[in-house]
C-alpha cells in the first residue's frame, strides 16, 4: 500500500469533503512526525490517510470495519492496521509504536487546528498562530467535539511537550498546499 493507493481508497470510501480534508490534515501531521522520528514517511502518510476512511459509511463499526477491509483487500502493513485500531481508544488496542502513538496524538489535534482556521475571516490555516491555538484549546466551548483529555494523554504517550506538539501539527498543516486545507 502506497500513498496514492491509500488516497484513492480514502476518496472512494469517504464522500464528505470535510472528512477527506481531515484525513489529509492527519497525513500532513503524520509526515511531520515521521520526519521528526526519522521513520518511514510513506508509512506514516498511509496511516494518516486511512485512519478514518470507513467512518462515514460504517460509523458503528469504525475502525474495525476498515481494518478488516484493508486486511482482506490490500497489502496494508500490519503496523498501520494496529495504528488505525489504536487511534480509537475504545478499541482497547495498545499503542506500542511511534507510528500508533503519533496517529493517536495528531488525530484530535488536527480538528482543533482546522476549527481555529475556519473561524478566521480568511479561513486560512497559515494565519493561525500558536498562542491563539493554545487559547482555543483551553476554551472547552470552542470545537467542543475535540477531546482535550485525549489530546493531553496522547502527547504524554508520545513523550512530547504540548507546545511543541501543537506547533509541529500546526506547522505541518500550514505547509500543506492551500488546495488541501
Amino acid at each position: 500500500m502506497n500513498r496514492d493507493q491509500a488516497y484513492a481508497l480514502m476518496v472512494q470510501h469517504t464522500p464528505s469533503a470535510s472528512l477527506q480534508r481531515h484525513m489529509l490534515n492527519v497525513e500532513a501531521a503524520m509526515r511531520a512526525y515521521a520526519r521528526h522520528w526519522g521513520e518511514d514517511e510513506e508509512l506514516y502518510a498511509v496511516a494518516g490517510l486511512l485512519h478514518d476512511f470507513d467512518y462515514e459509511l460504517h460509523p458503528e463499526e469504525h475502525p474495525t470495519w476498515g481494518v478488516n477491509y484493508l486486511r482482506e483487500h490490500t497489502d496494508t502493513p500490519p503496523e498501520v492496521l494496529d495504528a488505525i485500531l489504536g487511534h480509537a481508544a475504545y478499541t482497547g488496542v495498545p499503542r506500542t509504536t511511534k507510528l500508533a502513538q503519533s496517529l493517536f496524538a495528531v488525530d484530535e489535534l488536527t480538528g482543533l487546528v482546522q476549527a481555529a482556521a475556519l473561524i478566521r475571516p480568511d479561513k486560512d490555516v497559515r494565519q493561525v498562530e500558536l498562542y491563539s491555538l493554545k487559547k482555543r484549546f483551553k476554551n472547552r466551548a470552542f470545537a467542543a467535539g475535540v477531546n482535550r483529555e485525549e489530546v493531553v494523554q496522547a502527547a504524554e504517550e508520545l513523550g512530547v511537550d504540548m507546545d511543541g506538539h501543537m506547533l509541529r501539527v500546526l506547522k505541518a498543516m500550514q505547509d500543506m498546499p492551500t488546495t488541501e486545507n
